[in-house]
């Protein structure tokens, strides 16, 4: 199969994932209507189906270690932040989910979604049980959302203070690029399945021959890519809070 061939023919049009977001899009009109900011909605669902159902999806299925951490990063970092920035100023959680709200909480979720799921029995898995799968898509969409919370949540009173978000966001930039490190440079395979991929896209040829993506290249790109994209969005989320501190009110202003 050639690269041409591949990313026009290997979408897979998943009809429950479909259904899934069309029932989401209308449950969040009829939950806020006027309310809510459902351009980010919209595009929470998009980049969202994009991580499961385009070629990045296939590839991530036992042949690109790379891809894999692709998903990885929209499922954790992008879609949860959107589908936050998308709820209404006045939304708030339940009681009941209260705890998980604490700045600990969140950020042990956050770094634990990369950590947990590149344990190499786990990746392995995902790759190959669909049920795993799920579960793995499930959890680090939660676990992304919690992590969140914390600098997104839809009410001031609700988020870190912006120096308390800076600190939070920045050890979580490094737990996680200390993972990257360890991906990139790791003399062995962390997630073993990538190794020897089961050709059943025919596909296997031109990753390695045309791509010139071998085994040990591709979870070096994929180290790479959770070590600098993903500091880029953390980087970018320091400086909103940089700039929501500059933005605050001073003491000395409002006592003037």
């Amino acid at each position: 199969m050639t690269t041409y061939q591949f990313f026009t023919t290997a979408w897979r049009w998943n009809s429950t994932l479909l259904l899934f977001c069309a029932l989401a899009f209308a449950g969040y009109f009829l939950a806020f209507r006027r309310r809510g900011r459902p351009a980010y909605f919209g595009a929470a669902l998009v980049i969202f189906l994009f991580a499961l159902i385009s070629p990045v999806s296939s590839l991530a299925e036992g042949y690109l270690f790379s891809a894999h951490m692709v998903q990885h990063i929209l499922l954790v970092l992008i879609v949860p932040a959107l589908l936050l920035l998308s709820l209404p100023r006045s939304f708030s959680l339940p009681h009941s989910l209260a705890a998980l709200t604490h700045p600990l909480i969140g950020w042990i979720a956050g770094v634990g979604a990369m950590w947990l799921w590149h344990a190499p029995a786990l990746c392995n898995a995902a790759t190959t049980l669909r049920t795993v799968s799920a579960i793995q898509t499930i959890s680090l969409l939660l676990m992304g959302s919690v992590f969140w919370w914390q600098v997104l949540a839809p009410r001031e009173q609700q988020r870190l203070s912006p120096p308390a978000g800076i600190v939070y966001l920045f050890t979580a930039c490094t737990a996680c690029s200390v993972l990257g490190i360890i991906l990139t440079f790791a003399p062995i395979s962390i997630c073993p399945i990538y190794q020897h991929p089961v050709d059943r896209l025919g596909m296997l040829s031109t990753i390695r021959g045309d791509w010139g993506l071998t085994s040990d290249r591709d979870q070096q790109i994929g180290g790479l890519l959770m070590w600098v994209p993903m500091c880029a969005i953390y980087a970018t989320a320091i400086l909103a809070q940089l700039a929501r501190w500059h933005s605050s009110p001073h003491p000395e202003h409002s006592n003037a």
